[in-house]
């Protein structure tokens, strides 16, 4: 149940989610995230869950020892570390706007220290699971049905680019240039970026826009590069299942989605001599941290392999 606001609070959670979706271009499910946690701090430094509309503004009380009693009891809680430093941030980035627009006389989220997430290595595919991902996946678009064609397609472009699967399914036809094969994608906080692909995907994508989208699509479908089986827009679920169906295939591969492939175009990238930055602007990361995540995995292979190989390891 989501906690009741007074007016005045609710007003300003209303602005501040206006601000999210038109000045910073969020998307709809991470608006709703900060949105969710703001109201559940304001809830929280006002003392209870579940407040008449009759009660006391929290604004007043917001402050940086209630910032920390708030995070405090979510550890208490058993929240993971992961999800406290997301939930700092989004206090953070609340209270910053709120002291802009004059809701608050100083920002408390300033002086908030967040706890560090743990950063996990993220599973990828070996080069040659890779390759026998990409194998199985060509011998089903040989017979030139219409949908292998299309699963063929997908999974070339996923691990040649990198993009997310949000990124690949909000694809249009026009996005992509099959002469300097690259694709032009609308990336998080509608970023636009270009991103290059290799003659493979761009022999998967020709063979698909050739034999297979004309047999998907209708009068009514839309301009999108990928379509469903009705000849809508193809979406992520739909993505998701097709990639883990692919990777069935191969034998002894880790069962990842969309995401496992973006991961794994990025390490194999940082293996093959890519710089931090530019993989970095291929990935459309917003900042380097989160790109240096992969050296991690490229030290984790070399070490594993030193261990298996090295006489004095």
């Amino acid at each position: 149940m989501r906690t009741e606001l007074p007016p005045s609070d609710q007003e300003m959670v209303d602005a501040y989610e206006r601000h999210l979706r038109a000045e910073r271009g969020l998307s709809s499910h991470t608006v709703r995230a900060y949105i969710g946690d703001v109201v559940s701090l304001l809830g929280y430094v006002r003392g209870l869950d579940v407040i008449g509309s009759g009660s006391p503004s929290a604004q007043g009380k917001l402050d940086l020892a209630g910032l920390r009693a708030w995070l405090a009891a979510q550890r208490s809680a058993g929240t993971g570390r992961t999800t406290l430093a997301r939930r700092s941030a989004a206090a953070r980035t609340f209270t910053a706007w709120a002291h802009r627009r004059g809701h608050l006389d100083s920002d408390p989220g300033a002086r908030l220290v967040a706890p560090r997430p743990r950063r996990t290595l993220p599973s990828v595919l070996r080069q040659d699971q890779a390759d026998g991902l990409m194998q199985a996946s060509r011998s089903g678009a040989a017979e030139r049905d219409a949908v292998a064609l299309r699963d063929h397609a997908i999974v070339e472009l996923l691990y040649a680019t990198g993009i997310r699967v949000s990124e690949l399914c909000g694809l249009d036809v026009d996005d992509v240039d099959m002469d300097l094969r690259v694709v032009r994608v609308i990336g998080k906080g509608d970023k636009e970026r270009t991103v290059p692909f290799g003659v493979p995907a761009q022999r998967a994508v020709r063979d698909w826009l050739t034999d297979g989208r004309p047999e998907l699509a209708s009068a009514n479908s839309p301009p999108a590069l990928l379509l469903g089986a009705r000849g809508g827009r193809l979406q992520p679920s739909s993505v998701r299942r097709i990639v883990h169906d692919a990777l069935k295939a191969v034998p002894g591969a880790p069962d990842l989605g969309p995401h496992g492939l973006r991961h794994t175009a990025a390490t194999h990238l940082l293996e093959g001599g890519a710089d931090l930055r530019s993989v970095q602007e291929l990935l459309g990361h917003a900042t380097l941290a989160t790109t240096q995540l992969y050296t991690h995995v490229t030290v984790e292979r070399l070490r594993a392999v030193h261990d298996q190989a090295h006489p004095r390891s």
